[in-house]
């Protein structure tokens, strides 16, 4: 007996019925012979979810104010039997069967009803996800998903809303799951499962590029085409990744889940997909799974300890892979980097997957990518371009703006993947999104360069248009004096407090907003002073200026040049979380003048002799470099 109970050449995955529901685009299984019980108990590998709910559920097919009944009339026959069939539209759409059950809804097949292309279409139930507190993640999960790209990731098309529920039209694909596939023909053919292995691989890193990390998975949630193409579909579980937080939530399937998630430590996310990717690769080269057992404690011992046969027929090269991707601990376990620089891994690995591109400009805002954004989140081009120029990696609008940038690169690469199942143009895809730059050799993690008189690329049906284009311009970086945040205004000047008490600075408060600060130089014992003022640029953004003063201006304009220790408490006063209206009114008075200097209304001083500049620049620098600590 191998070790860890695992026994060579056992089906893959097993699980316990009713079977849950597969991720979008899944095939609808064929109904089932009646069979005795004891048959279907052996196949486990997931906690069962609810049954699936009646097909023909009259209460489904009842008229709504978004939904009605396709009755095709065709003779009184053809009527009744259309009306018995309880067949439902939506949209464009005419719902069929239900391929499953999702982690918050029901997955039905759809046609569009022009075009007769199949989609797989996600139903949320406005009040479940609401029961379920996830509201906001669903829409995060909606925002980022419309955007996502990439030829081995379920494409989510469009969300339509009605009052009861939200439709996600999603990418149909006909080959079934991963599991369905590895049950049938066993485990696959080294090649074929590096191949498959690396279309998963690349998808895996573009969602953490992107800040998602799916946590979900499994066989099971990789669909394949008709070409045998790898896709991951069902993010239901899936969450955005935030520097410096951690994860807890113990979710996805016991079977590929990493020690941490199963032992309730904290984890940062990426991590447990790689072991997740680990276990499937496993599967594809074994049939069987690296954990497993029908004892769900014992199955868990297992994942800790995390011991597991390795068959003789593995290539040694794959085997020491498998080994650093399901390392118990985190730290020592494979990244994405380690796995592209694999040796094994990289045996025939198509360039599309990780295009590399060393030239590029990332300081360069592509127009249309922001345009795009602007559509599609009904913002002002000035909240996108706030949020780019903050830096936030987490800011929804700098993550869609990337998102449509790196659209175009991967479709440009893989346009044979992405056009070989995507509906036709113009039916029902927006076709924003198939703009591709000529002659632009794409990178996936870098910002493509932008030409001031370079064309704009068009979609084959803009011929048909005839309003001309609008030239194409290149805006140009906005200059800032001091650091701008979008953080609250409380937030910023707590920290403002703290950088100014480590670096034992003096200062005095003006207002909540307004600090006047000094500090001793150690080697001349002059004191450099300078004022700090926190504006409000728009309503999201806040700048914090530096301004350099004299003694002469700060004992006119304060009447005192006494001041407050850091580590007096008394000198801390805590502002408040929005601008006042006498600190809103002066922020009005002086955004005029952002773009110049802050000095216009101080009398100009002769700077005092030495380095008194010089000792401004630096007290700046050490404030600023506090700040980003």
């Amino acid at each position: 007996m191998p070790p860890c109970g695992v026994t060579p050449g056992r089906c893959a995955p097993r699980r316990v019925p009713p079977r849950p529901a597969p991720a979008a685009g899944a095939p609808l299984p064929a109904p089932a012979p009646a069979a005795p019980a004891a048959p279907a108990a052996r196949r486990r590998a997931r906690p069962p979810c609810r049954a699936e709910p009646s097909r023909a559920a009259p209460s489904r097919a009842a008229p709504g104010p978004a939904l009605c009944i396709v009755v095709r009339r065709r003779g009184a026959k053809m009527a009744e039997k259309q009306k018995h069939d309880g067949r439902v539209k939506i949209g464009h759409y005419v719902l069929g069967d239900t391929l499953g059950v999702g982690t918050f809804g029901k997955v039905k097949i759809g046609e569009h009803q022009l075009t007769g292309h199949k989609v797989a279409v996600k139903i949320l139930n406005r009040q479940k996800i609401r029961s379920l507190d996830v509201v906001g993640k669903i829409k995060r999960e909606i925002q980022n998903l419309k955007l996502f790209r990439h030829p081995h990731i379920i494409k989510l098309y469009q969300v339509i809303s009605t009052p009861t529920d939200f439709f996600m039209v999603m990418e149909y694909v006909s080959g079934g799951e991963l599991f369905d596939y590895i049950c049938k023909h066993g485990r696959v053919e080294e090649a074929e499962a590096r191949r498959l292995f690396q279309q998963i691989l690349s998808a895996v890193d573009y969602c953490h590029r992107h800040m998602v990390v799916h946590r979900d998975l499994k066989p099971e949630n990789v669909l394949l085409d008709a070409h045998m193409n790898a896709k991951i579909a069902d993010f239901g579980l899936s969450n955005m990744m935030s520097d410096g937080e951690f994860l807890r939530t113990s979710c996805g399937s016991p079977n590929y889940a990493a020690p941490e998630v199963i032992s309730g430590r904290l984890y940062a996310g990426p991590e447990v997909d790689i072991w997740s990717c680990g276990v499937i690769l496993y599967a594809l080269l074994c049939g069987t799974l690296p954990f497993d057992d029908e004892h769900v404690p014992t199955l868990f011992k297992k994942i800790r300890g995390g011991v597991f046969y390795i068959p003789e027929y593995l290539n040694r090269s794959v085997a020491t892979l498998l080994m650093h991707m399901l390392q118990v601990d985190p730290l020592k376990r494979a990244t994405i980097k380690d796995i592209r620089e694999h040796e094994w891994f990289k045996e025939e690995l198509p360039s599309y997957l990780f295009p590399e591109d060393p030239s590029y400009d990332a300081t360069v805002i592509d127009d249309d990518a922001v345009r795009e954004v602007c559509e599609k989140f009904e913002c002002t081009e000035s909240e996108v371009m706030n949020s780019l120029y903050s830096g936030d990696p987490q800011d929804q609008l700098a993550v869609a703006y990337h998102l449509v940038i790196d659209n175009r690169r991967i479709m440009n690469q893989a346009s044979e993947f992405y056009l070989a199942s995507s509906p036709p143009t113009g039916s029902f895809m927006d076709d924003s999104t198939l703009h591709i730059p000529p002659g632009v050799k794409p990178h996936p993690e870098r910002m493509p360069p932008l030409i001031a008189d370079s064309p704009k690329a068009r979609c084959p049906l803009d011929a048909l248009n005839t309003t001309k284009p609008k030239p194409l311009t290149v805006k140009k970086a906005k200059w800032h004096l001091g650091i701008r945040s979008q953080s609250k205004p409380y937030d910023i000047m707590a920290e403002v407090y703290r950088a100014m008490k480590q670096l034992d600075f003096e200062w005095k408060v003006v207002n909540s907003y307004h600090l006047r600060v000094r500090r001793k130089n150690p080697v001349t014992g002059n004191y450099v002073k300078m004022s700090l003022q926190l504006y409000q640029v728009d309503n999201r953004s806040y700048l914090l200026d530096f301004k350099s003063i004299d003694d002469d201006v700060m004992e006119q304009r304060s009447g005192s040049s006494t001041p407050q220790r850091s580590c007096s408490a008394a000198g801390l006063h805590r502002p408040r979380l929005s601008i006042d209206a006498a600190a809103a009114a002066e922020c009005q008075s002086l955004m005029g003048s952002l773009s110049g200097s802050f000095v216009g209304s101080i009398p100009s001083v002769t700077p005092r002799l030495g380095s008194h500049t010089m000792d401004f620049f630096e007290m700046c620098a050490s404030l600023i470099m506090a700040l980003a600590r």
